[in-house]
């Protein structure tokens, strides 16, 4: 299963936030090579807030220090022992390149990226590792880990990760199960006998090196 992970653990450095007295003209040019529509003010440590591309554009002289922008972010941060799942919510939620983090002291201390944050759950799901894919249908919401994990346990096989996505339009829930077997039959198989629905498997053996080479390339593609 998947450990805890705070957003200490994968805070990204590589993009330096902005001064005060540094032009809006050098805060989109700095935007353009990171390819972020987002970047953090600092006043020595102190975040003041993010300042969006948009907000840059709209400022009247674009040689003028970002510190005369009118920032409308200011509340877009999260505290660095947070849960990920937190700063992913409030990435997705308000649509952000990229979101500054504080430590204890609410000092500036760095971003996460979308990109980052997807190498990290990549890299801490097993996504990558051997196996393969169950999907279970389940009806009512209603189901138990600890007898799913004893079935599939019982296959000589285990559970890598697991994620619940409740269907809102409905009373069913897909359970999606990685589990570290190349041969799904048995665990399906009993499964089944035990009156679970299975709405879709997904076989990794095959293609689990050319998944990882495709990955690799990604990332080197993104720079991380």
């Amino acid at each position: 299963m998947m450990r805890i992970m705070i957003v200490k653990e994968i805070i990204y450095d590589e993009i330096l936030p902005l001064r005060t007295s540094d032009t809006c003209n050098f805060a989109l040019r700095i935007m353009e090579e990171n390819r972020v529509n987002h970047l953090p003010v600092v006043n020595e440590i102190d975040l003041l807030g993010l300042v969006s591309d948009f907000d840059l554009v709209n400022h009247a002289d674009l040689e003028e220090p970002v510190g005369n922008v009118r920032l409308t972010l200011l509340n877009a941060f999260i505290s660095e022992y947070h849960h990920v799942y937190d700063a992913m919510k409030m990435i997705t939620e308000r649509r952000l390149s990229l979101l500054p983090v504080v430590d204890h002291r609410n000092a500036y201390a760095g971003v996460i990226t979308p990109l980052n944050l997807i190498d990290a759950l990549t890299k801490r799901t097993s996504v990558l590792s051997p196996g393969g894919i169950i999907v279970l249908e389940i009806a009512g919401g209603h189901y138990s880990m600890a007898e799913i994990a004893r079935i599939i346990e019982s296959n000589d096989a285990r559970i890598l990760n697991f994620f619940a996505d409740p269907k809102p339009e409905s009373t069913l829930t897909e359970l999606t199960l990685k589990i570290n077997a190349d041969d799904l039959n048995p665990v399906i198989q009993t499964l089944q006998r035990y009156q679970y629905n299975i709405k879709a498997t997904f076989a990794e053996k095959d293609d689990l090196d050319e998944l990882k080479e495709r990955y690799d390339a990604l990332m080197n593609y993104l720079g991380i």
